[in-house]
This record gives structure tokens, sequence and C-alpha cells, in this order.
């Protein structure tokens, strides 16, 4: 099936997160006819704070853990969705200027050119979703459908004989539904290489790295009136000797907390407890300070069996099938802690829309072109979460298990994201390489091989040796903290 004349394509998203409804409006906009399915009841509450208190589901534990729209989605929402971009300022989602990030000890906090383009928002991610529920249900060209679960792929054989499999809609529990194109925005545990096998097409190509830490988060609300440690939109995240720790600002006076324990420290299992959260950020003076002046609003919220992972539709040159695509977690899962996912999302969103626009007469061409832009766009932030996660595991293991601690990383020309991470705290200069790459505004490597950033680093690093010191509980103080 192809564009027909003033119509577009009828597309099929599996998937009503942000992802689809990213692409969603994305698509509809571009002219084409837009069907989003999606297994659970989404519908949009009557506002922000029902939203919250509604948005935990099995399906999708990640939706209540800490978020943040880095400074990339940020810049794409104001050209791709400047609708969606108004909405979230209007719902009450707020922007934190690169001034809010800076640390005391950052010697000189003048603001320099081109520090907006470095810009992230605070928010939940239930407000995010909320935001664009109601966008998506206004839009003419979209239809959403809940409580639909695709189940696999409706196909034709491939063109000429021995071609993959050409995508011609969706098998679902309510019956088969025809498509010009279908997206997988299912998510981190997308079906998509069962849907492959049951259509007689290969799988993708997947890859896999350790994630290794386990996450329990909880909501709070500032109390009106009080004095605050830090500006409330401030992102602190630390990197304790036994565990991380993090605060997140969020919309309306929301602020996240999160402990971060190793998934493999069976100590922390009584972290979901209320009172034992409480007591382990109270080990540690940053976040006491936050707890003195917020007030809870949810419970404690586990998260478990993470990994980074990337996943690829075109294996040895060749797509897996045409007509069918996939965005978001679906293609690359990375370590929440740096909240990449929703600048991968409109990244990958944006991409397609642009490669359908592109190649809207030629499914092949089109796979291979999203290919290509997932390998520029995706690939080197999967690779960049590995190298830092496997760095960050071994020394925590090394300290907590007793393990060989990870050898220096040292490379000519280069420096590591925890070396740029300690030069931030000194220098005007490696400060903003480090927020340009946490706000995903180039790959990474572009930074860390940058010969003004590596020459600053490795001075600043000399100079000082390490980050400002930070108070952390003993092992005797954090054993007594699990065991309130």
């Amino acid at each position: 099936m192809g564009r027909r004349e003033g119509h577009g394509l009828d597309i099929a998203i599996a998937g009503g997160s942000a992802a689809g409804l990213f692409a969603g409006l994305l698509l509809a906009r571009a002219g084409h006819q837009v069907l989003v399915l999606e297994r659970d009841f989404l519908q949009p509450a009557p506002d922000v704070e029902s939203a919250a208190s509604a948005a935990f589901r099995p399906s999708a534990p990640q939706i209540v853990q800490p978020h943040i729209v880095m400074a990339r989605c940020r810049q794409l929402l104001i050209e791709r969705l400047p609708d969606v971009y108004a909405d979230l300022l209007a719902t009450g989602v707020a922007e934190a200027p690169l001034r809010t990030q800076m640390p005391d000890s950052l010697p000189d906090t003048a603001a320099w050119p081109g520090d907006e383009r470095l810009t992230p928002m605070m928010t939940r991610r239930s407000t995010v979703d909320w935001v664009l529920q109601r966008a998506a249900a206004a839009e003419p060209r979209v239809t959403m459908r809940f409580g639909v679960k695709v189940t696999g792929l409706l196909t034709a054989p491939g063109r000429p004989s021995g071609r993959p499999p050409h995508v011609t809609g969706v098998r679902t529990d309510g019956g088969d539904l025809a498509a010009d194109l279908v997206v997988d925005a299912t998510g981190r545990r997308s079906p998509i290489d069962d849907w492959l096998t049951r259509a007689g097409a290969r799988t993708t190509l997947t890859w896999r790295a350790e994630c290794g830490i386990a996450y329990f988060s909880r909501h709070y609300r500032v109390r009106p009136g009080v004095g605050l440690p830090a500006p409330l939109v401030t992102r602190i995240v630390v990197a304790l000797d036994e565990f991380l720790a993090g605060k997140w600002g969020g919309d309306n006076g929301a602020v996240q907390l999160v402990v971060a324990p190793l998934a493999a420290d069976r100590r922390f299992r009584t972290a979901r407890d209320p009172q034992v959260f409480t007591a382990v950020l109270r080990t540690v003076p940053t976040y006491a300070a936050w707890l003195d002046v917020m007030d809870p609003i949810t419970d404690v919220f586990p998260m478990a069996g993470l990994h980074n992972t990337l996943r690829r539709l075109v294996a040895h040159g060749t797509p897996v099938a045409t007509g069918l695509h996939a965005i978001g977690d679906s293609v690359c899962t990375t370590n929440p802690t740096l909240g990449r996912g929703l600048a991968l999302a409109l990244a990958g969103a944006a991409d397609l829309a642009d490669t359908i626009s592109e190649h809207a007469a030629d499914a092949a061409a089109q796979a291979l072109a999203l290919d290509r832009l997932a390998g520029a766009h995706v690939v080197p932030f999967y690779q960049d979460q590995a190298a830092i996660d496997a760095a960050r595991l071994a020394m925590m293991r090394h300290t907590i298990f007793g393990t060989p601690p990870p050898p220096p990383a040292e490379t000519p020309g280069r420096v590591t994201y925890s070396q740029l991470r300690v030069a931030a705290y000194y220098d005007p200069a490696a400060f903003r390489a480090f927020w340009t790459i946490n706000g995903m505004i180039c790959p990474p490597e572009e930074v860390y091989t940058n010969p003004d950033v590596v020459a600053r680093t490795c001075e600043t690093l000399r100079r000082h040796g390490a980050a400002p010191p930070v108070i952390q509980p003993t092992r005797d103080q954090l054993l007594t903290a699990l065991a309130q």
C-alpha cells in the first residue's frame, strides 16, 4: 500500500505513551492519518494532579520515576511542537536556566553566550504525558484507541521474491487492522522480535549493557512559604560510595527524590519502606535539608531489572521487514539517572517523520535511512551510557563487595564523563561541556575529544584532584538507616 493523493499514509502506532504520541502528532501534522493503539486505558485525567496520582502502571513502571526534559528535547519541542512546548509551560513545567545548575564551587557564574541552548525543563513524567494526550485528542488526524493490545503483524511477501516481508498492518486482540506503515512505540518491553518471528522475518539486532542499579523514588511537594536550600529546579545527583542519591525538581512545586543502590546489594531491600527511605536520605545533609521543607505526596516506588539496550531494524545492510519502524524505548533504553529517554523519543519521532516525508513511496529506503539516523542520533548515547555505567558499577562493587578496582581510564587526547564531571565543579568551560553532554546537544564523543575541553579538564584535575567532598554516611550509619 502507498500514499494516496491528498490523503497521506494510514499509519498505525503501537503504544500510546510519550514516544507514540510524539510520533502521532508529528506524522498527523505532516498529512498522515494516524491510529494510536494503547493496551492500557490512558484517557486523559481531568487535571495534572489527578494524572500524577494515577500514573503508576505495572507495564510502564518508569512513568513514576524522576524525569527531566533535557536541552535537546526542549529545543526539538520549540522547533517541531511549539504548541506542546507552550502547553507544558502553561501547565506548570519549569525551565531551569543554566545558572540554577551551577555548583557553589564554580568561580565564575556569569552567563555566557549560548547558555540558553543548554536549558533543561523540570517536570514529572505524568505531566508530560497529560499534555501530550490532550494535544493528540485535539489533533484531527489522530485517533486514539485504548485497551487494544497489538499481538502481531500482518505481512505480505517481499518483492521481488526472497526480500524481507512487507508489513501491511497489525493483529490485535480486537481484530486485524490494515495500515500502510506500522510504528512500534511499545517501550522497553517491546514484543517486536516475537512479532517478527511469527511473521517469518528475521529478528532485530540487539545489544545490551548492564545498568546494574535499582531505583527507589518518592514524590514530594514543597511547603508554601518556606526557604529552600537551593532553587527548586536544581538537579542534584550525587554518586556516593555505596549508593547514588538524587533530587529532581518537578512541575507545580513537586520534587522527586531517589535512592539508587546496586541491584545486587540486598541490604537495600528495605528501602521501599517510607521510613527506611527517609532515614537513608537523611544520612546525607544535602537531601536532609530538602526533606525538612517538603511533605511526601506519594508512596515509595521501586523499579529494578534495568538495562541499557539498543535495537536496530536493519541487519547487515538489509531491513528485517519493510513497512515497520520503531522509536523511543523500543529502540534504546538507557540508565534513567541521566534522563535521556524523552529526548531520544522525540528525536526518533522527528527522524521518523522526516524519513517518511523524504521516502514516502519507498519502504526499503525508509528503513535504511531511519537506521542511518539511529546510528547518528541514538547509538552514541547508548555507547556513552554503557561506558559510564561500567565504570561506576566497577567502582561500587569494589567498595561494597571488595572486587578488584577498575583500571585507570586514561586515553591520550580524551577525557571521560567522570573526569569531566569533576572538572565541572571548578571550571566554567568544563561545566558547560558537561551540560552539553547532559543536554544531549551533540554526540558525547565530540565533547570528550575536544582539544580545549581535554586541556581544561586535565589542568583542572591536576589542580584540584577530586570533586568537593560530600558528607555521606559511614557504613554503620547506613546500616542503621536501612534497619529502621
